[in-house]
């Protein structure tokens, strides 16, 4: 149950590095459901148990629609964010159901499998170009040349970008990563204004595409608008893209930092699957966006939570839960964890759509960095990596490597 002492402020900070905030492991094991305050003074249910999250995000009563009152925004750039047009993200069935559905076909693990040689080719030439960077003495920066790279080309080719614009977008999806908000701001409204024109284009000619699909399928039948697919396009373009990108980063830092495990990873690639799991359970990469408000009363671990309230999932605690994975904060490529119980795509009806598409992609990015670059290592000492703000999504600005050891 929670008390009104101390009342923490969310997001709570990380202190060092990759490691999660304190407040995670503390709340979890003395107050699983506690109350935090956000930047507007409001005060919120934080869930921190693994079993007490899984019931919040399959709960209907429990809203993801930031329209209704009491939703946790957890910046001010939020109350912004309500003015837009919502995507299933952020709507609640039937509505989000059937918006959902209208992408669903393309993300089946048939349909992602059938995009693995797209995706093996598009990582070949990112890596060969990566190696001619690194044919030198000096650093070069893993997350410039290679992590930010391959998740943007990829989804690029599956929203059908033309080739001839691929630099000009590709510099506005990096800079929305920016820590500067007003940088990202300009980014976002410049990516929103191209894919309102590549959505006009296929209007015009229709053509074997994303964008081109939800034209035919949708638009031609009158059960979405131009400036519908141009959300959806957005929210393609844009919503797992710092997620994939950090997970890279992070991946490749994290097996660095285990040899062992590493090693054995580049003699038995065929253990992606795995690997790859247990990063993105280590990490959580997307640890604040589990957000709900109360649509009817309810009780979560014991605590009553009423209509109106803000509730926030903590992911991150959940994927660190000593109830799911015994000795939680030791990185593990042997531990047995389900995937569909690990938290960083969200669980429930809100579970990341594609879930099985973003691990395919960083199986074959970390396995062909790895085959193709045996000797890659950190050109500097830890302590000396630039990570994203601590109140923020964990993440690493810049990841300075050698390709020869």
């Amino acid at each position: 149950m929670a008390t009104e002492e101390q009342i923490p402020q969310f997001p709570f900070l990380r202190q060092h590095g990759v490691e999660p905030a304190p407040e995670n492991a503390e709340l979890r094991h003395k107050c699983p459901i506690a109350k935090a305050q956000l930047f507007d003074g409001k005060k919120v249910w934080m869930v921190m148990k693994h079993k007490d999250i899984c019931e919040a995000l399959s709960s209907e009563k429990l809203s993801a629609d930031r329209r209704n009152p009491g939703y946790p925004e957890i910046h001010p750039g939020g109350a912004k964010a309500k003015e837009a047009r919502p995507t299933f993200v952020n709507l609640d069935n039937p509505d989000h159901g059937r918006q959902r559905a209208m992408l669903e076909d393309a993300f089946t693990p048939e349909a992602v499998h059938k995009m693995r040689p797209m995706m093996q080719a598009t990582v070949d030439k990112v890596v060969d170009d990566f190696i001619k960077s690194g044919q030198t003495e000096k650093p070069v920066d893993l997350m410039e040349n290679f992590a930010n790279i391959v998740p943007t080309q990829i989804i690029f080719k599956i929203l059908g970008v033309p080739e001839s614009d691929i630099d000009s977008v590709s510099k506005d999806s990096e800079i929305r990563h920016s820590t500067s908000r007003n940088a990202a701001e300009t980014s976002n409204q410049n990516l929103n204004e191209y894919v309102d024109k590549l959505v006009e284009e296929r209007i015009e000619k229709p053509q074997e595409d994303l964008i081109s699909k939800l034209v035919k399928e949708q638009y031609s039948k009158g059960t979405l608008d131009k400036t519908d697919i141009t959300t959806l396009g957005f929210l393609i373009l844009t919503a797992g893209n710092a997620a994939l990108l950090n997970s890279i980063g992070l991946g490749v830092l994290t097996l660095l930092r285990h040899p062992e495990q590493l090693d054995e990873f580049k003699t038995n690639p065929s253990i992606a699957p795995q690997v790859i799991n247990e990063i993105l359970r280590y990490h959580t990469v997307s640890s604040l966006n589990s957000r709900r408000v109360v649509k009817q009363d309810i009780v979560i671990g014991n605590q009553p939570m009423k209509e109106g309230d803000g509730v926030i999932c903590a992911v991150q605690s959940g994927d660190r839960d000593e109830d799911i994975s015994p000795n939680p904060d030791k990185f593990d490529i042997h531990r047995k964890v389900d995937p569909e119980s690990v938290l960083g795509f969200g669980y429930g009806p809100h579970r990341c759509l594609a879930d099985t598409f973003s691990r395919q992609e960083l199986e074959i990015a970390i396995t062909s960095l790895f085959q193709r670059i045996p000797k890659l290592k950190l050109a500097v000492p830890e302590s000396d990596l630039k990570w994203s703000p601590p109140e923020q999504n964990i993440g690493i600005q810049e990841l300075p490597v050698l390709l020869e050891g």
